[in-house]
């Protein structure tokens, strides 16, 4: 049986996500000696070495990336743990650690804005990814949830839609097609687009929806933010499709136009995922209900189309 304490744990995994005693110590807020020491015993307690060293850099050894699986999950369940039984307490407090796509970012604050209003004494912790980091911290169990626009297939999560998200064709004011009412879909064909970058749910759900209505678009530059693709579109470089949301202010001043289209919007939602095994805090439950409730009653879309 091993004879490990929580102590050796907490300081294995700072040495080991820094791959650096002296950065673990300045983060445990530990002497180098005293984290060095508590590795050693551990290394004891387990009969096996967990660190390499080549030259300067250490390394985990097989063993060590073994237990650095393990030492991360018994922290996000004492992490679990504390915050049921601070509930269970009646602590009104508590933290939320959130992930949004980059897209979802143009709304996201505002509906936070309402929940902190809410619930004052909740912490929440909002992190900004595009899609495949957001897919990675999930499947890591980095964060509570994630709000995203196309959940991912085959994963073992718990997806459910709380808002509509309408994608829209935009182009320059000053494009031909701005003028036009009713634009057949085949139209399109004739016209350069401009790109997210591959596994972008924006591309995804914009390739599957052509590509269903037998419409071959010209893909011209491709872009990491719907940021990028606007300005490149208000420049002349192509048209492009983004979520109704992201283009509020650029419509407002009259900086970009959305375009008449047969058949569009391509009609979407907005969801909140999160595992299927993870047991959601009182904090992060109240939230998930204050979206599926409330989101689309405070960021209502004007119909288009």
């Amino acid at each position: 049986m091993l004879h490990l304490t929580f102590r050796q744990l907490s300081v294995f995994e700072a040495v080991a996500s820094h791959l650096s005693f002296s950065r673990a110590a300045q983060e445990l807020h530990l002497t180098q000696p005293a984290v060095s020491m508590q590795i050693k015993q551990l290394e004891e307690n387990v009969g096996t070495a967990l660190f390499e060293q080549l030259g300067k850099k250490i390394y985990l050894t097989e063993a060590g990336h073994e237990l650095y699986h393990y030492s991360r999950v018994i922290a996000q369940q004492l992490t679990e743990a504390e915050a049921v039984l601070s509930e269970l307490k009646g602590l009104k407090r508590g933290q939320l650690k959130i992930s949004v796509a980059s897209t979802a970012n143009y709304f996201a604050p505002q509906l936070l804005a309402t929940f902190s209003q809410r619930f004052p004494t909740i912490t929440v912790s909002l992190n900004v990814t595009n899609r495949q980091a957001l897919l990675q911290q999930l499947a890591s169990n980095e964060m509570d949830m994630a709000i995203m626009g196309q959940p991912p297939e085959g994963l073992d999560l718990v997806a459910e839609s709380f808002m509509d998200n309408l994608l829209v064709v935009i182009a320059p004011t000053n494009h031909p097609l701005t003028r036009k009412k009713s634009i057949p879909l085949g139209r399109l064909a004739q016209e350069i687009f401009l790109m997210r970058e591959e596994g972008s749910g924006t591309r995804i759900a914009m390739e599957r929806y052509f590509e269903a209505n037998g419409v071959k678009i010209q893909a011209g530059m491709q872009m990491n933010s719907t940021e990028a693709i606007k300005q490149a579109v208000q420049a002349g470089l192509g048209l492009g499709v983004v979520s109704l949301h992201t283009v509020e202010l650029e419509l407002e001043a009259r900086r970009l136009k959305i375009l008449d289209v047969e058949g569009l919007p391509i009609r979407r939602h907005w969801y909140i995922v999160h595992r299927k095994d993870k047991r959601l805090s009182a904090s992060a439950q109240a939230f998930k209900n204050f979206l599926l409730d409330e989101a689309s009653g405070l960021l209502p879309l004007e119909e288009i189309g």
